[in-house]
């Protein structure tokens, strides 16, 4: 999207006019701006000015002026224009929300509370048709006949998962369309414009995202005569997990910025993601560790190896990883893994050396004569690791020189 220019404001300060029409009636509010303390500390004919244009269009689009008191005092005033775009009419309370969905008022509450919403005055009017519209979608998903404690883990899941979506978002924006020597005026309208052209956009996306995600978790179960003949999946399920996480990296957030710590744990995240193709699957990042799972065992091989070297060949620019490689029985909850593979797998990363990656005996034994062949197996040893009861065989995993010579170039 191209940045707005001097015209586009314009027509948008004249726009935001509109807002009035998705918000409380202002009943004509004529507000001495001096007294009410709302222009203070303002430097420059230009500031001031900007500012009085903001505040006017603010008070006409039905904003109080104690919420403009608490804006400027707490140096917000500029995102309230966003706030008005993205928060719609409020015209009814939690209670009516939950009336006019068909769903029990406490049920609602306990799904706000799932989905990272926090708890709100139910006699607050802060809810409109949307609101009206998703209680009614839950109460469908009841009707279905889904478990309300699946439904629950469900809420939690997304609410955490937008939540990222959303910080990732609001960040992209705001690098996107701040400009030097901006007034509180310009930003504003100039932030509520691009949320009011991207938030249609956003909607299909995500529909668009879930159902890929859907499609590659119903590529890689499997429904066995066990499950169909009990009537249920399995609790546990066998896979391959693989922690690999950044060596020196505490040391490393001595000399460096903030800024540029966090671009490195940012691209050993992108570098994950990249390697969650077919059955393997990117989990999450626990901070400077990234968790890859998968139910078979030599994908997530060639993803461990890939990672390793990726982080070799960039040098000095990025600490090396280490890769620690278990299968077993686990269980998945929430889009997480719990189980005996999981620990196994963060433990053997720590004590791999740097630049290797280090795979139970398990792991092995699970790949046919052709796969292991692949592969250049070196015995590190039975090694007694915390929270495991008998000593674990261990083996460094590498290529062999022809997988070397033909591994994808990492780089790209």
């Amino acid at each position: 999207m191209r940045r707005p220019s001097p015209d586009d404001l314009r027509e948008s300060l004249a726009g935001l006019q509109s807002l009035a029409n998705r918000a409380r009636p202002s009943g004509g509010q004529s507000v001495d701006l001096e007294a009410e303390g709302l222009l203070e500390d303002l430097e420059g004919e230009e500031t001031r000015e900007a500012r009085v244009e903001l505040l006017e269009q603010l008070l006409d689009a039905g904003v109080g002026v104690e919420e403009l008191k608490s804006a400027v005092a707490e140096e917000r005033l500029t995102l309230l224009p966003v706030e008005r775009v993205l928060s719609g009419d409020g015209e009814y309370t939690l209670a009516q929300v939950a009336e006019r969905g068909g769903l029990d008022l406490d049920v609602l509450r306990r799904h706000l509370v799932a989905l990272g919403l926090g708890r709100n005055d139910d006699e607050e009017q802060r809810y409109d048709d949307d609101d009206v519209e998703a209680a009614r979608l839950i109460r469908q998903f009841y009707d279905a006949g889904l478990p309300e404690d699946g439904l629950f883990e469900v809420a939690r899941v997304l609410g955490q998962g937008m939540a990222r979506t959303a910080e990732a978002m609001r960040t992209m924006v705001a690098e996107a369309f701040i400009q030097p020597g901006d007034t509180e005026r310009d930003l504003g309208l100039r932030y509520a414009e691009a949320v009011e052209q991207l938030s249609p956009m956003a909607d299909p996306l995500l529909t668009y995202v879930l159902r890929l995600h859907l499609l590659e978790l119903v590529r890689s179960d499997v429904v066995d005569r066990a499950t169909l003949s009990s009537g249920r999946f399995p609790d546990a399920t066998e896979v391959t997990v693989c922690f690999a996480d950044l060596v020196g990296f505490t040391r490393l957030g001595e000399e460096i910025t903030a800024d540029e710590l966090e671009r490195v744990a940012k691209r050993l995240t992108e570098m994950a993601s990249e390697q969650a193709a077919g059955p393997v699957r990117f989990v999450k990042t626990i901070g400077d560790a990234v968790m890859l799972v998968s139910p078979e065992p030599q994908p997530l091989l060639d993803a461990a190896l890939n990672l390793v070297e990726q982080a070799g060949e960039k040098g000095e620019r990025f600490p090396p990883l280490r890769a620690g490689v278990a299968i077993g029985q686990a269980l998945s909850r929430g889009g997480d893994w719990y189980g005996r593979p999981v620990n196994l797998a963060s433990r053997v990363a720590e004590i791999a050396r740097t630049g290797s990656v280090v795979a139970t005996g398990d792991v092995r034994k699970h790949l046919d004569e052709e796969a292991r062949g692949r592969l250049e197996w070196s015995r590190a040893g039975r090694r007694r690791i915390k929270g495991i009861e008998k000593p674990v065989a261990l083996f460094r995993v590498r290529r062999t020189a022809g997988d070397r010579d033909s591994a994808p170039d990492s780089e790209g």
